[in-house]
This record gives structure tokens, C-alpha cells and sequence, in this order.
């Protein structure tokens, strides 16, 4: 899980904890803008950053609110348990989507507020094939490397979620998928193996 967490972090929190889109209204499928989408989303964690009267656990809830509205973690969260999901009976996924939300929510809002000075641009925006759309983007650290991160959003509904980060290449879909089935091989196959870890994560 260390690598997902390295990935993620980097993307999300950074996405999070930087200023964007103030002079953008809310998208939708409708107004065909995955940027602005993008752009709006990093707005509402703007004014949730900026009100100083919100207790840490009000923040975490407001962070999740936004996660939730930004991302598609149930279809995130499938595609991570991979195989095993076909497997994992009724209860198993029950319990793996509640977890998995939990799991992203505490790991992230934990570190709200701890990054300071970096700057995101929305660089461009592409087809992705079907229904999805890849909004390119550049987050630079304070003396640091500019890095490059995608958002893959899709139109589902007449609604637009993100369904994958992709950070310098890298997946984070996929490397969230192997690092779950690592722990699961490691369970001797069982996804009960991995619902242990996370509830002992989200603990």
C-alpha cells in the first residue's frame, strides 16, 4: 500500500490543497467541460481549506464530501480488488466499499494543510476514448520538479466523476489494484485477508 499512498498523496492532497478554478462555475456532463470540472472541484477544496472556523473533524467530513462528489470510488475500488472482486461474495463487497472509502478518507484529510506554496494549471484537455475525458495537468513543488498528473474523468449519467490519477505515467488504478492483490496472495487468496488490513487501517 506504500506505493499507492506515495502516488495518491502526491496528486490528491497536492489537487486539494491548491487554489484553482475560482473564476470557473460548476461542470457537467451537459456543458461538456472535464477542465472546468477539474478546475471547480480544486475551488470547492480551496474555500474548505481557507475556513479557519472548521474543526479537524468538520474538515474531514468536508473533505470526504468532496471526494465523493469528485471521484467514483465505488467503481475506483472495483477495479483495484480486480479479480477478487467476482470472488468476494455479496457481504465481502459490502464491506470492502465501506472500508475503501473510509481507507482513502482517513489516509488523505489527515494531511490537509500540510503542503504549502505548490501551484496547478490545467494544461489541456483530450478525448479518452468512450465516455471518458483526460484533463492534463501540471502541479509544481516549491523547489521542486513540475509534475505532471492526468485526470481521467468520466460522463456517467450526465454526471462527470474522475476515475483515475495517472502521476508521471503511473496509474494510480493500477498500483492501487496490485498492492491489493499482494496483500490478498499474501492471505493465501482470500479477500477476507485484505478487509482484515483495512479495517485495522481504518482504525
Amino acid at each position: 500500500m506504500k506505493a499507492i499512498r506515495g502516488i495518491f498523496r502526491l496528486a490528491l492532497v497536492l489537487f486539494v490543497s491548491t487554489g484553482i478554478g475560482a473564476a470557473y462555475a460548476p461542470a457537467s456532463a451537459q456543458d461538456g467541460g472535464a477542465a472546468v470540472f477539474i478546475m471547480e472541484l480544486g475551488d470547492s477544496a480551496l474555500r474548505m481549506l481557507a475556513n479557519s472556523e472548521l474543526t479537524d473533524e468538520e474538515r474531514t467530513d468536508e473533505f470526504r464530501r468532496i471526494l465523493l462528489r469528485g471521484f467514483d470510488l465505488p467503481l475506483i475500488g472495483r477495479y483495484a480488488l480486480g479479480r477478487h472482486w467476482r470472488r468476494a461474495t455479496e457481504g465481502e463487497r459490502d464491506e470492502f466499499n465501506s472500508l475503501f472509502e473510509s481507507f482513502i478518507v482517513e489516509s488523505y484529510a489527515t494531511r490537509l494543510g500540510r503542503y504549502g506554496g505548490e501551484t496547478f494549471k490545467v494544461t489541456g484537455e483530450r478525448n479518452g476514448g468512450g465516455r471518458d475525458s483526460v484533463v492534463r495537468s501540471e502541479i509544481q513543488v516549491p523547489d521542486g520538479p513540475r509534475v505532471r498528473v492526468d485526470w481521467r474523468v468520466r460522463s456517467r449519467g450526465g454526471t462527470l466523476k474522475v476515475v483515475d490519477v495517472v502521476v508521471e505515467g503511473v496509474s494510480m488504478l493500477i498500483t492501487q489494484r496490485d498492492e491489493f492483490a499482494s496483500v490478498i496472495q499474501r492471505s493465501g487468496g482470500q479477500v477476507e485477508g485484505l478487509l482484515a488490513s483495512l479495517r485495522q487501517r481504518v482504525r
